[in-house]
């Protein structure tokens, strides 16, 4: 493998995730996996190529990352919603800007509209793909999947209430294919193991590939806005971080490949942050103590969830320790000095840094000497290298006017995001 390249497997990426995600509520459970089941096992059903069982077992695993906030994600798990929001098209359209999702954003986009004996083909006159009205089935089968009674008990009900819209919100021949399905006592069951990650790993032919490091920057950047976007509270923040860690490494000696390993590093620093519910997020008070242990649970869903991926070793070791401090005073590992490699301290500077300097909707960042102030006094602490900070501190000005640049070309990026979800 060239050293500029990683090698990383798609399947494991995509239920990476998508676990991250259910993570914000147990009401959610595994929902994002159910419905990659489902999907998969109707396109088998439906004798779909290969390349298109794949897509849809990755929109089903992905098709909900839209809903940013817990009481949205509770909304459409309600069989009967009929106002889903905006979480299909904010998915896509965060999706298809990785050039591998585009396909996979086209399904995602579509996956609440009703077939409406063959009216549903077209949505405001653009076609809507097969597979967006197989994973809306997909989808509404799952969200009838009661935790507190026997599956097979279910089979029946859900069926009926399936088969009673044919037609109407659902393609017929896809109808006929999950009631096939239905007599196989072993998808229901498959369906609500704590197994069917695996289960579908062994069903799912998605080999590892190896990305460049120029993709996996793509793609982190895609992570990026999914955490960024679910709030206009933080809709800059791994944009800030990642462009100035990138220049502190660059003075602290790293190398042109180092420098792009540790932007993957700052973009995803937040990952964990996909199962914080927005409105923990953008709560302007002081959070409760509950809601802070919930909020700090961030650090280590980021660890935990990269931490499968050999090829993110160095990538995870940097990002995922943002929050430790030197002197052993951080979470979630409290390790001490001699534990933090230099990335993850570089990434600690250019975390606190734009968290003081950046603009937010109810406050004002610090100046340059309140600033400063903060950072000498954490670094004397023993909280932040002191090395590190001194030589933010020598750059202050240029290191600030990338932050705001970054941060600014960030806020653009938001405003178009928005102005897609309400013309």
């Amino acid at each position: 493998m060239s050293a500029s390249k990683l090698r990383v497997n798609v399947f494991d990426l995509v239920a990476a995730i998508a676990r991250v995600v259910d993570m914000m509520s147990p009401a959610v459970g595994s929902h994002h996996m159910q419905v990659a089941y489902l999907a998969y096992r109707l396109s088998e059903e439906l004798n779909l190529p290969a390349d298109k069982r794949y897509e849809l077992f990755t929109a089903g695993a992905l098709h909900d990352i839209g809903a940013f906030s817990l009481q949205e994600r509770l909304d459409i798990l309600d069989f009967e919603d009929t106002h889903p929001g905006q979480h299909s098209m904010a998915g896509s359209l965060i999706l298809r800007k990785f050039k591998p999702f585009a396909s996979i954003a086209k399904l995602i986009q579509f996956h609440h509209i009703p077939w409406q004996n063959g009216q549903g083909s077209l949505h405001q006159g653009e076609p809507v793909p097969l597979g967006s009205h197989l994973l809306h089935l997909a989808d509404r089968t799952a969200v009838q999947i009661s935790k507190d009674k026997p599956i097979l008990g279910q089979v029946r009900g859900i069926c009926d209430a399936i088969s009673s819209l044919k037609g109407e919100a659902f393609v017929p021949e896809h109808v006929d294919a999950l009631l096939d399905l239905a007599k196989r006592e072993y998808i229901w069951l498959e369906i609500i193991s704590d197994s069917i990650e695996a289960i579908l790993r062994r069903s799912v032919r998605v080999h590892a590939r190896e990305f460049t490091i120029d993709e996996l920057v793509d793609f982190s950047r895609l992570i990026c806005q999914l955490i960024d976007f679910k709030s206009e509270f933080t809709a800059t923040h791994s944009s800030g971080v990642a462009a100035t860690s990138v220049f502190l490494s660059k003075l602290a000696g790293f190398s042109s490949y180092e420098r792009r390993m540790i932007q993957i590093a700052a973009y995803l620093h937040d990952l964990g942050k996909l199962a914080i519910p927005s409105e923990i997020l953008e709560k302007r008070d002081k959070l409760t103590e509950d809601e802070w242990f919930i909020m700090r649970s961030h650090v280590y869903y980021t660890y935990q969830t990269l931490e499968p991926f050999e090829a993110f070793g160095i990538i995870n070791s940097w990002g995922a320790l943002h929050q430790e401090r030197l002197n052993g005073t951080g979470y979630p590992f409290g390790y001490k000095e001699d534990e933090l490699p230099l990335g993850s301290r570089i990434i600690a500077v250019a975390d606190v840094f734009t968290a003081l300097t950046e603009h937010r909707p109810y406050r004002q960042g610090m100046e340059k000497k309140a600033a400063l102030e903060v950072l000498h006094s954490m670094a004397d602490n023993g909280e932040l290298d002191l090395n590190l900070v001194h030589i933010m501190a020598t750059h202050y000005d240029e290191m600030n006017e990338i932050r705001d640049t970054a941060q600014k070309q960030a806020i653009h990026e938001y405003d178009v995001f928005q102005k897609s979800l309400n013309p």
